[in-house]
């Protein structure tokens, strides 16, 4: 058996390689057809070491990015030929491949680079710290209660952009001896001002809800998903009130660990097609699209699991309700959000209609969600975010001009 299963683990990693190989010949094709990257250039990289599989981690953070670049020119520094095969396909900001630490220390040292922003917590980041005279800045890819949202891994880097009030005392509480006030800028979420996509029906009277399940999980402490135990019921519901427009938004992996989530994910896009074949004005969907954005802020009300998706629908400060997990070994965060959300239990599924208005319209709930808002992403309206991200660039360069020119030396 051991035999076997080495010789499995064998072959995957000669297919990974042969796979890496000639996505790194192609990449070295495609800039082979781009102007080089002009000297002295660039005065901002985002370090991404990453491989195709985690590039929602870079691609939310590309409108935000983009805002700034015609005063503050931007780079991606790309390590992995998947990683970088996709950033030039995406064509959303310019892109250095550079895979070999050789070709990083020749890019480096031919450009004017004083802010790097780190996306994830790759341990390939060790090898752009070794840079000095550069501000290395932790901008992460979101913002929820996750262990991961407070690692000591932050103090590797000079600074880093958190969201809001919740981000710093999480920080606080963890670390120790961790300077949270002198190297933490909030600045919310300005991905919240750029979602993404075109929305795919015509604007009416109906109340638009949307609803954006997680998958079952891979064991009984992550068992989050709802499809089957509230989201066949509360899509029927919301079907047949002729006032509501639902979208259907399932994670990728929905029954890939439980046939019976999958069969009843399947059941919901059926119900879908229907209703929309029986009313075509209805205009209900099932959205299967990699881009995520226009749902979260297109609709007056969001049902979510206990996922990432909250606290991106949290920072729009538009209502939504969680599903409370039917699993008792599912871990819930109580010192948070999560504390003092909406909750959705499986038999409220078939009174969802009236929970879908009691959220818009209670006075209560409507100043509860304002001030969990508030406090993981501060001001949320529309902009201020991309302000205060804009905001914390610029002082961070008006810093740099500064200690460069107290040592009188340059990168």
């Amino acid at each position: 058996m051991d035999a076997v299963t080495d010789a499995k683990k064998a072959y995957r990693l000669l297919r990974r390689a042969v796979t890496t190989r000639a996505a790194g010949q192609r990449v070295r094709r495609m800039l082979s057809q781009q102007r080089p990257h002009p000297r002295r250039h660039y005065r901002i990289a985002v370090y991404f070491a990453d491989t195709d599989v985690n590039m929602y981690q870079i691609r939310q953070w590309y409108r935000p990015l983009q805002a700034i670049a015609d005063r503050l020119p931007i780079v991606v520094i790309a390590r992995s030929p998947l990683g970088a095969e996709q950033l030039l396909r995406d064509g959303q900001l310019p892109v250095a491949f550079v895979p070999k630490v050789d070709d990083l220390e020749a890019f480096v040292d031919e450009q004017d680079v004083r802010i790097v922003l780190y996306v994830n917590q790759n341990t390939r980041n060790f090898q752009m710290f070794r840079y000095g005279r550069r501000w290395h800045v932790f901008i992460s890819h979101g913002e929820s209660d996750k262990i991961y949202m407070a690692s000591n891994q932050y103090k590797a880097y000079d600074f880093a952009f958190i969201a809001g009030g919740a981000a710093r005392d999480r920080l606080a509480d963890a670390l120790w001896d961790y300077d949270v006030d002198g190297r933490t800028i909030q600045i919310g979420r300005p991905q919240a001002d750029h979602f993404a996509g075109t929305v795919p029906y015509a604007a009416d009277e109906r109340t638009v809800v949307l609803y954006a399940p997680t998958w079952e999980g891979d064991r009984e402490s992550m068992s989050y998903g709802s499809v089957r135990s509230h989201g066949v019921r509360l899509v029927e519901q919301l079907l047949a009130t002729g006032r509501h427009r639902v979208i259907y938004r399932p994670h990728p992996r929905t029954g890939v660990m439980d046939k019976g989530y999958g069969d009843a994910s399947r059941r919901i896009v059926s119900m879908i097609e229907a209703a929309n074949t029986a009313d075509p004005t209805a205009q209900h969907v099932y959205d299967d699209r990699p881009e995520i954005g226009w749902q979260l802020t297109a609709a007056d009300v969001a049902i979510l699991d206990v996922s990432a998706m909250i606290y991106d629908r949290l920072a729009t400060g538009k209502p939504l309700m969680v599903t409370r997990p039917v699993n008792e070994d599912a871990e819930i965060d109580r010192t948070g959000y999560l504390s003092d959300c909406e909750w959705l239990d499986a038999e409220a599924a078939d009174d969802v209609a009236a929970q879908v208005e009691r959220v818009r319209a209670d006075e209560e709930a409507v100043a509860r969600l304002a001030r969990w808002s508030e406090r993981y992403f501060g001001d949320t309206a529309p902009g201020a975010a991309t302000r205060r991200f804009e905001t914390a660039i610029q002082q961070l360069c008006d810093a740099w001009e500064e200690q460069a020119a107290r040592e009188g030396t340059a990168p």
